[in-house]
This record gives structure tokens, C-alpha cells and sequence, in this order.
């Protein structure tokens, strides 16, 4: 059957087998475009991201930030948190100086913020000292981890025991009570560490974290409020 088409000039004529599917290809070309626009901006209604670039796997609800210098955040739009409980799996990978990632809480803005994050390349380290590097807390702006491991060793830094594969996701726990943060890794009854807050933002902002040159993956993100 001969398709028809109406052309600008308001004439029938026959539209060739090839040009119907240029038309047809740039239909779907512009209708994944609208797509694609259309799931950034859902993106950006749910998020506010500081230098990153978020995506959502739709099918498996992974939240990825992407590879950059300096630090990366994801803040939550309208969700709010002070104390309670903040639950997610997460995966790095096992190379060196290239994966820190975790989760940023009590938010005022980009530069007040305290975080829980991981080393996975320390995970199963044979060399002691970057073992008990895997786990860190952080009080920004003042209490970033050089400072806070010159002034207060093996305070704010612990390792992860037992060690998950640096490869694969984990499960993490944190809770967050008036002055303590405590973090479970993979359902341990114990916290593989325990630490004293450092700071009184009075912020409520929370969202995905990453340090200077990693990126990152999250799922299954519950947060429990008191």
C-alpha cells in the first residue's frame, strides 16, 4: 500500500519507503530527546546537586553522582533531618585514592555539613593504617579529616570489620542521636564506629555525598526521623 502524506502545499503525494523512515527515526529522535529532558528536569525537582551530575536507574532505583574534582553533593529537596535513623546500600570500588562516598547530613548549605563516608580501596588492605581508614566522620567546614586525624587518631576513623568486598554494594546504618553518631555496616549488631558529634549546624538538609575524584552508587536510601 502507497502511504500518504500531505505536502506543504496541501498536494497528496507518495511518501518513498526511505523518507518515511528518516521521518520516522527523527520521530524517535525527538521523542527520546523530549525524554531525556523530561527525566533531567524531574531530576532537578528532586535534587539539588553541587558539583556532580546526577542519574536514576529508573528499573533498579540506583542513584548515581558522577567522577570529578573536589567534593560532590546530592541534597534531598524537601526532605529534612535531625535525628534518627538513615539507612542505604552503597558501592565503591577498590581503587586507590578514587572512592569515597557516603552520605552528608544536617546541611545549612554546600560548605556546613556533617558526613559519614567510606574508603572501600582500604576495605581489605593489607597495610594496617589505611585499614583503619575505611569508615570517617567529618564536620565541615572545620573538622575535615586531616585536621580531625592529626588532632584526634584512630577518634573519627575506624576500620570496617568484617572487611565488605570494596567491589560490591553494602548495607549501611547510621543513627543519629542528640550527641553521638553510630554507623553499622552490613547488619552488625556492633557499630564499626561511634563518635561524638562535633558541631551544632541546626541543619536539616541531607543527600548523597562524594569526595575529591570518585563517584558513586546508592539504593534503598530510608530515612527514619525522630
Amino acid at each position: 500500500m502507497t502511504k500518504i502524506v500531505i505536502s506543504l502545499s496541501g498536494h497528496l503525494r507518495p511518501l518513498k519507503k526511505r523518507t518515511c523512515q528518516t521521518v520516522v527515526f527523527l520521530l524517535m529522535s525527538c521523542m527520546m530527546g523530549s525524554f531525556k529532558v523530561a527525566r533531567a528536569q524531574d531530576l532537578n525537582k528532586k535534587f539539588t546537586v553541587i558539583n556532580r551530575v546526577i542519574s536514576l536507574d529508573r528499573e533498579s532505583g540506583v542513584v548515581h553522582l558522577n567522577k570529578a574534582e573536589g567534593a560532590g553533593i546530592a541534597w534531598i529537596n524537601g526532605q529534612v533531618f535531625g535525628r534518627g535513623v538513615i539507612e542505604f546500600d552503597v558501592k565503591g570500588k577498590d581503587e586507590f585514592q578514587s572512592s569515597f562516598l557516603g552520605i552528608a547530613f544536617h546541611g545549612v548549605n554546600d560548605s556546613i555539613y556533617e558526613s559519614i563516608y567510606f574508603r572501600p580501596f582500604n576495605f581489605r588492605s593489607a597495610d594496617l593504617s589505611r585499614k583503619s581508614h575505611a569508615v570517617q566522620y567529618i564536620a565541615m567546614p572545620g573538622y575535615d579529616w586531616p585536621k580531625l586525624r592529626a588532632g584526634f587518631p584512630n577518634q573519627y576513623e575506624q576500620p570496617v570489620l568484617p572487611a565488605p568486598d570494596p567491589n560490591q554494594w553494602f548495607h549501611v546504618k547510621i543513627i543519629v542521636a542528640a550527641e553521638l553518631v553510630s554507623v553499622y555496616v552490613n547488619y552488625s549488631k556492633r557499630p564499626v564506629l561511634k563518635v561524638k558529634s562535633l558541631t551544632r549546624t541546626a541543619g536539616k538538609m541531607i543527600g548523597y555525598w562524594v569526595g575529591n575524584g570518585s563517584d558513586g552508587d546508592w539504593r534503598n536510601l530510608k530515612i527514619s526521623s525522630e
